[in-house]
């Protein structure tokens, strides 16, 4: 089995692949100032509820945007499995290459969901990811990331309003009924959900006109569902396209 984790700002991902499928997927939330034992219990208990044993991995892929954590999960993968993990980076996966100015400067997660877009596509694409941060990970049909666009992400935003305004509730992240807002809570929801609905084309709209109009989007990130209007926008959703692409990171 191999053992994939995305480490994010906002969670922490976990899941098994046992050569066929993806077998459970954990979130853990990203908290950088635990311990590593609160870390590598969740992973014990993980696979005490999945009945696997520590042994049946054979091979652990890591990708981090926490630094610290990275450090931790490292050391906690040599641990339980006795194995250093496979780190997602553009110099291990060499199948897909870069044509952007500082190489260490791309998430590794977003290399991985380029990873995944190319094997999957083979065609020029735009990988939207609705995490923390709303990526746009432009990859030309030869496997060549050409750049990547960056947003605040929904949950971002809508935090920010809470933490810099007196008075505002927090809201659930659902589409009101009408376009305008009645109250507080759909106001927040039309300004917020619907404008990045415009956010999300306009960008697509942008890099088509400038790179050609045969670019797919594909949207991937826990997010990627809540902008519903967005559907027919998208050739492919898949919420594990990043644990798709450390798995063939992993697999050379």
């Amino acid at each position: 089995m191999l053992l994939a984790i995305d480490i994010g700002n906002t969670n922490v991902v976990l899941a098994l692949h046992d050569g066929n499928n993806w077998v459970g997927t954990l979130r853990i939330p990203t908290l950088v100032e635990e311990l590593s034992l609160y870390y590598k219990m969740r992973i014990v208990d993980y696979f005490l509820e999945q009945k696997i044993g520590l042994q049946d991995v054979k091979k652990t892929v890591l990708s981090s945007v926490v630094p610290d954590l990275k450090i931790i999960f490292e050391a906690i993968l040599q641990e339980l499995f006795n194995q250093t993990p496979i780190i997602a980076h553009p110099s291990s996966y060499s199948k897909v290459s870069l044509s952007i100015d500082r190489h260490d400067e791309i998430g590794t997660d977003l290399f991985a969901n380029a990873v995944a877009a190319y094997k999957l596509f083979q065609r020029d694409c735009i990988v939207v990811d609705f995490g923390t941060a709303l990526t746009f990970t432009v990859v030309s049909g030869e496997g060549v990331i050409q750049g990547v666009n960056i947003a605040p992400g929904i949950k971002t935003a809508i935090r920010s309003l809470m933490l810099n305004t007196a008075q505002l509730p927090e809201v659930p992240l659902q589409m009101p009924k009408t376009v305008i807002g009645k109250n507080t809570t759909t106001a927040i929801q039309n300004g917020i959900l619907r404008g990045y609905i415009g956010l999300v084309r306009y960008q697509i709209e942008c890099i088509r006109k400038e790179l050609g109009m045969q670019y797919i989007a594909v949207a991937t990130g826990g997010l990627s569902g809540v902008l519903i209007d967005l559907e027919d926008d998208f050739e492919f959703v898949d919420k594990n396209l990043t644990l798709e692409g450390l798995r063939l990171i992993g697999e050379g």
